[in-house]
């Protein structure tokens, strides 16, 4: 018998007709093939086994350009090699009856020498506390490390990575995939540009809110100009604080960002809850704040993550403040999650020391609940 009726109608993400709103949040797992960052056939196995008739799936983040890298092991679009990699990830979703759309992701100064070719990252500004600051850390080929000290990049190379998320939307488009997802959270490049507390600048890219959020609309527009504004998506963090991120209003900020992405006719505005920080729950029992503040801008579709469980999902998709809810660590440790949900089944517990690791281990070898019971 079938349950939480809310997650289990149908709906539609711009272009993007699904069948369920259960959606797979993007998860970096650090499984791509090297060297090269190529998409491979583990990671075709573990997409394969997340698919579902009518569901949607956001790909892990997803480098843009090799100056763009800042997590080993995480997969890239801007090769041949690579576009051929997630061809065959595309195809393997799409024949279980899957929608699948690429997350596009520049780290900025979250990033390390080694993994730049030797070149410093560069951000919005110059901010010496970022790296200096031992929380603060990203994936190298030599383990976890602090960041690279960083440099403010020019207008030009601004411009410059503009070019690139367009590229990279013409791979992804090439590739197969349902649509793009431009990642705009979690402490990276265009998070960088968009808060105060990593922002400094005094030329048309910093100061005022519209300024701040010039670098992001720019973005939306060029990988709008190859998908259709109705299979491009943005992903935003409201009052995030992980990867060293501040602002000194974030409501203002984050209400301006949503109402100028009104133009574009987004397939879905993806929004993370401030009560995750990073893969940590920080704020127990905290409702969908940033969620219901947005809906109230945001005249699109909206996707919620974050800390969300089936029962949470099922209330904020039956009181209108979302229209799909996007479950990560859950789906780490339930390839089947939607099934699972729809019937009341148990969820299995995932593993956090097996995340960021490199082989099947924590990846591919967690069961579907059927399995289980044979």
């Amino acid at each position: 018998m079938e349950t939480r009726q809310a997650l289990f109608s149908p709906v539609r993400l711009g272009a993007i007709d699904l069948k369920h709103r259960v959606v797979m949040a993007p998860l970096t797992r650090s499984r791509s093939e090297q060297p090269g960052d190529l998409p491979g056939t583990l990671m075709r196995e573990y997409y394969t086994q997340r698919a579902s008739d009518g569901g949607l799936i956001v790909t892990e983040a997803t480098s843009i350009s090799s100056a763009a890298r800042g997590w080993y092991g995480a997969p890239g679009l801007f090769t041949e090699p690579q576009v051929e990699g997630w061809k065959s990830i595309v195809a393997a979703v799409h024949a279980k009856g899957g929608k699948i759309v690429s997350q596009l992701w520049h780290t900025g100064r979250s990033s390390h020498v080694s993994m730049r070719g030797g070149n410093t990252p560069g951000t919005a500004s110059l901010n010496p506390t970022y790296w200096q600051d031992k929380t603060n850390v990203v994936s190298t080929p030599t383990g976890w490390s602090p960041p690279s000290p960083h440099r403010a990049l020019t207008i030009t190379e601004v411009q410059e990575i503009v070019g690139e998320y367009r590229e990279a939307a013409l791979r992804a488009k090439a590739a197969g995939f349902d649509g793009a997802e431009i990642h705009s959270a979690n402490g990276y490049l265009l998070d960088q540009f968009l808060q105060d507390g990593s922002n400094h600048r005094t030329d048309e890219y910093g100061g005022s809110i519209p300024n701040r959020t010039r670098l992001l609309l720019e973005v939306t527009e060029t990988v709008a100009s190859v998908w259709g504004g109705n299979r491009t998506a943005v992903r935003l963090g409201p009052s995030g604080t992980f990867n060293g991120m501040s602002d000194s209003d974030p409501q203002s900020l984050f209400g301006y960002v949503a109402e100028q992405l009104n133009r574009f006719g987004l397939a879905y505005l993806h929004i993370i809850e401030p009560r995750v920080k990073g893969n940590v729950v920080v704020a127990e029992g905290q409702g969908p704040v940033a969620a219901v503040q947005l809906r109230k801008i945001f005249k699109g579709r909206i996707v919620a993550a974050g800390g969300f469980d089936a029962d949470t999902a099922e209330a904020v998709v039956r009181a209108g403040e979302a229209d799909a809810v996007a479950f990560g660590r859950h789906f780490i440790a339930n390839p089947d999650l939607p099934e699972r949900i729809r019937r009341g089944y148990p969820l299995a517990r995932y593993n956090r020391d097996t995340f960021y690791t490199f082989d099947a281990q924590g990846y591919t070898d967690y069961p579907t609940y059927s399995a289980t019971m044979n």
